[in-house]
């Protein structure tokens, strides 16, 4: 804890505490930062992707940083609150088409993808935070090194990968290939170069049902 009494290593479960012990001193780096500038999401969201036990983690679907505006971040990648208002954010919106043409109508048709997470799936950015208004402001502050160990950790107990987009898939080394779906980012920018028709949802229930796990309702 430093001196303004936030610490991110209280926000994390006692098994994440455990997994990232050897960054204690990013972490606590980071914890400073924090301490005096607003974040998206709140400080007590920061860690929200990964609240379950690891053991439970059967998809891990990777986002790039936290929505810029404060009403749709919510600690989640990609996700909004059940509180936010329409349209949908256009990203948000186009994975939902997706899911639509590849199985069928979404249970998070509202943009509240949080019960996903509630069957295993881990809604992960790779950056946490960022200052409100802005993408991608938090880069250098070395989130990347803690997620690439949440990352290895989720890998080893065998949890199929989705890495939309270079960002990524500058993860898959970390990963086997039979645990990977990848394809370019569903950003309205990119979507339509393979995103739509990539159907990622289906391929990452048949490689649950190939190890004998149960599919995500998504």
């Amino acid at each position: 804890m430093n001196e303004h009494g936030f610490s991110l290593v209280n926000e994390l479960t006692s098994e994440w505490q455990n997994e990232l012990s050897s960054l204690i001193a990013q972490l606590d780096s980071i914890s400073k930062r924090i301490a005096v500038a607003p974040t998206n999401p709140g400080s007590n969201q920061i860690f929200r992707a990964i609240t379950r036990p690891i053991s439970e983690s059967k998809v891990v679907i990777v986002g790039q940083d936290p929505y810029p505006n404060p009403v749709h971040a919510c600690g989640l990648a990609f996700s909004i609150p059940s509180t936010s208002t329409q349209p949908l954010p256009p990203t948000l919106r186009n994975i939902l088409t997706e899911l639509r043409e590849d199985i069928g109508p979404s249970v998070a048709e509202n943009g509240d993808l949080s019960p996903w997470c509630d069957q295993g799936v881990i809604l992960l950015n790779r950056i946490l935070t960022t200052t409100p208004g802005e993408s991608l402001a938090h880069r250098g502050w070395g989130w990347q090194t803690i997620t690439n160990l949440i990352v290895q950790q989720l890998a080893a107990q065998g949890a199929i990968f989705v890495l939309w987009g270079r960002f990524a898939q500058e993860l898959a080394p970390l990963i086997p290939e039979a645990q990977r779906i990848e394809s370019v980012h569903p950003s309205p920018l990119s979507a339509y170069r393979g995103f739509f028709g990539s159907r990622p949802f289906s391929k990452a229930n048949e490689l649950l049902q190939q190890r004998g796990l149960s599919p995500i309702h998504w």
